[in-house]
């Protein structure tokens, strides 16, 4: 909204506006800030809301039945916190960000769409007392049917639109230099989104670590299906503790914000040997806004926590994480800087397995892996700090992945 309002005061008033609001670095900020203040300043209304609606958290014993005495102080504080979070995104997605990208749109339908998705199995559990809200196959399948259309449009698509203005196909270009009898010899080739989705590249390898093509690109969608639906159910497996999911996907995300300021400047993108992908900023821009959103719900969210942002959060927050890493093809970089995600993931993967293969023998006294520390007797602040740390050290070795190549 803002860059249409630049252009309609330029074009019919003749008022100049400095440039640097038109910049992504600038509306990165802007993003950050609408999102933390929005989240802070309405918080105190909205969780007295969620108190009355009676939206207690669920606490799950199935599997881990002493988890009720552990967070039998949370069993009143509200869920569904991830409505305010959401709510300050799109706020900020409407206000700072280019209406005409195809970035903006895929973001706000994602947010809506998992949001609500995660919604719905919050009101389930809130309206039936421990419940366990919709069920797994029909959750996990409509979150692999929006990661299905996102994964065909970006390959299957990619001259669709190319007559229209609005929400044109990402287009990428390779860049390469090299120093010859001292002088640097640069080139670059475009590529369509087709050609650009079929690249992965690794952190720390130069240039792409293979390319897909012809049907080879099927296996590309299901990647693509993989790595969304992936991460937002690691998220949601993370969000177990006062703060432990808001802190680390406000780093993660601040990762992959950084390499999608850098893709969107055919310079920068050059000097890092990194994928030039046409029109990211508006991903930073976004995933700064995600970072302020989070940022503002530790406020309340940080122990003891006043408010949990549940599956409407998690699940959402998670899926949007992982389109940016697929619109920049930076999907093994997630793998590293979200590292906890993973790690979480996986423990929750063994337990199964072990359980159900092995005589119903347990790797964890419980998994998550943030709950197998909490029966061993660890604080649960200790448990979020420590987590935390951990996933500042992901954090700033995918950073240091984009110089050190």
């Amino acid at each position: 909204m803002l860059l249409f309002f630049i252009h309609f005061l330029q074009s019919h008033f003749g008022i100049h506006v400095p440039a640097a609001f038109s910049y992504s670095s600038t509306r990165m900020l802007f993003a950050a800030i609408t999102t933390l203040l929005i989240t802070i300043f309405v918080g105190p209304y909205f969780i007295r809301r969620l108190y009355e609606l009676k939206t207690g958290q669920s606490i799950r014993v199935e599997d881990c039945p002493p988890l009720i005495e552990l967070h039998k102080k949370k069993k009143n504080t509200p869920t569904m916190g991830g409505i305010l979070i959401l709510f300050s995104m799109v706020i900020s997605l409407l206000l700072w960000m280019d209406l005409t990208s195809i970035y903006t749109l895929i973001f706000l339908v994602a947010t809506v769409f998992l949001g609500l998705l995660g919604g719905v199995d919050d009101y389930l559990k809130m309206k039936h007392k421990n419940a366990k809200g919709l069920r797994a196959r029909k959750k996990f399948g409509l979150q692999l049917l929006l990661a299905a259309a996102i994964g065909i449009y970006l390959i299957w698509f990619p001259g669709a639109l190319e007559k229209e203005r609005f929400f044109q196909p990402p287009v990428a270009k390779m860049q390469t230099h090299s120093i010859e009898n001292r002088q640097i010899h640069t080139s670059s080739s475009t590529l369509t989104s087709k050609e650009y989705m079929g690249r992965y590249f690794l952190p720390f390898k130069k240039g792409a670590f293979f390319i897909l093509s012809g049907a080879g690109l099927l296996f590309g969608l299901l990647f693509t299906m993989f790595v969304i639906t992936g991460t937002s159910n690691a998220v949601n497996l993370t969000d177990g503790l006062d703060g432990l999911a808001a802190g680390t996907l406000a780093m993660s995300a601040g990762v992959m914000a950084i390499f999608a300021f850098f893709s969107n400047n055919l310079e920068m993108s050059r000097y890092l040997n990194i994928l030039y992908v046409e029109g990211s900023g508006e991903i930073a821009v976004y995933l700064s806004a995600l970072i302020g959103a989070c940022l503002g719900f530790l406020w309340y969210n940080g122990y003891p926590a006043q408010v949990f942002m549940g599956d409407t959060g998690s699940l959402a927050l998670g899926g949007v994480l992982g389109i940016s890493a697929v619109m920049l093809r930076r999907e093994f970089l997630l793998a590293l800087c979200g590292g906890v995600f993973v790690i979480e993931a996986l423990s929750v993967i063994f337990q199964v397995l072990s359980y159900r293969y092995r005589n119903k023998k347990r790797v964890f006294l419980c998994s998550p892996l943030h709950h197998h520390f909490e029966f061993k007797g660890w604080p649960e602040m200790k448990v979020v700090l420590r987590f935390w740390i951990i996933a500042l050290i992901f954090a700033m070795v995918g950073i240091i992945s984009l110089k050190i190549q």
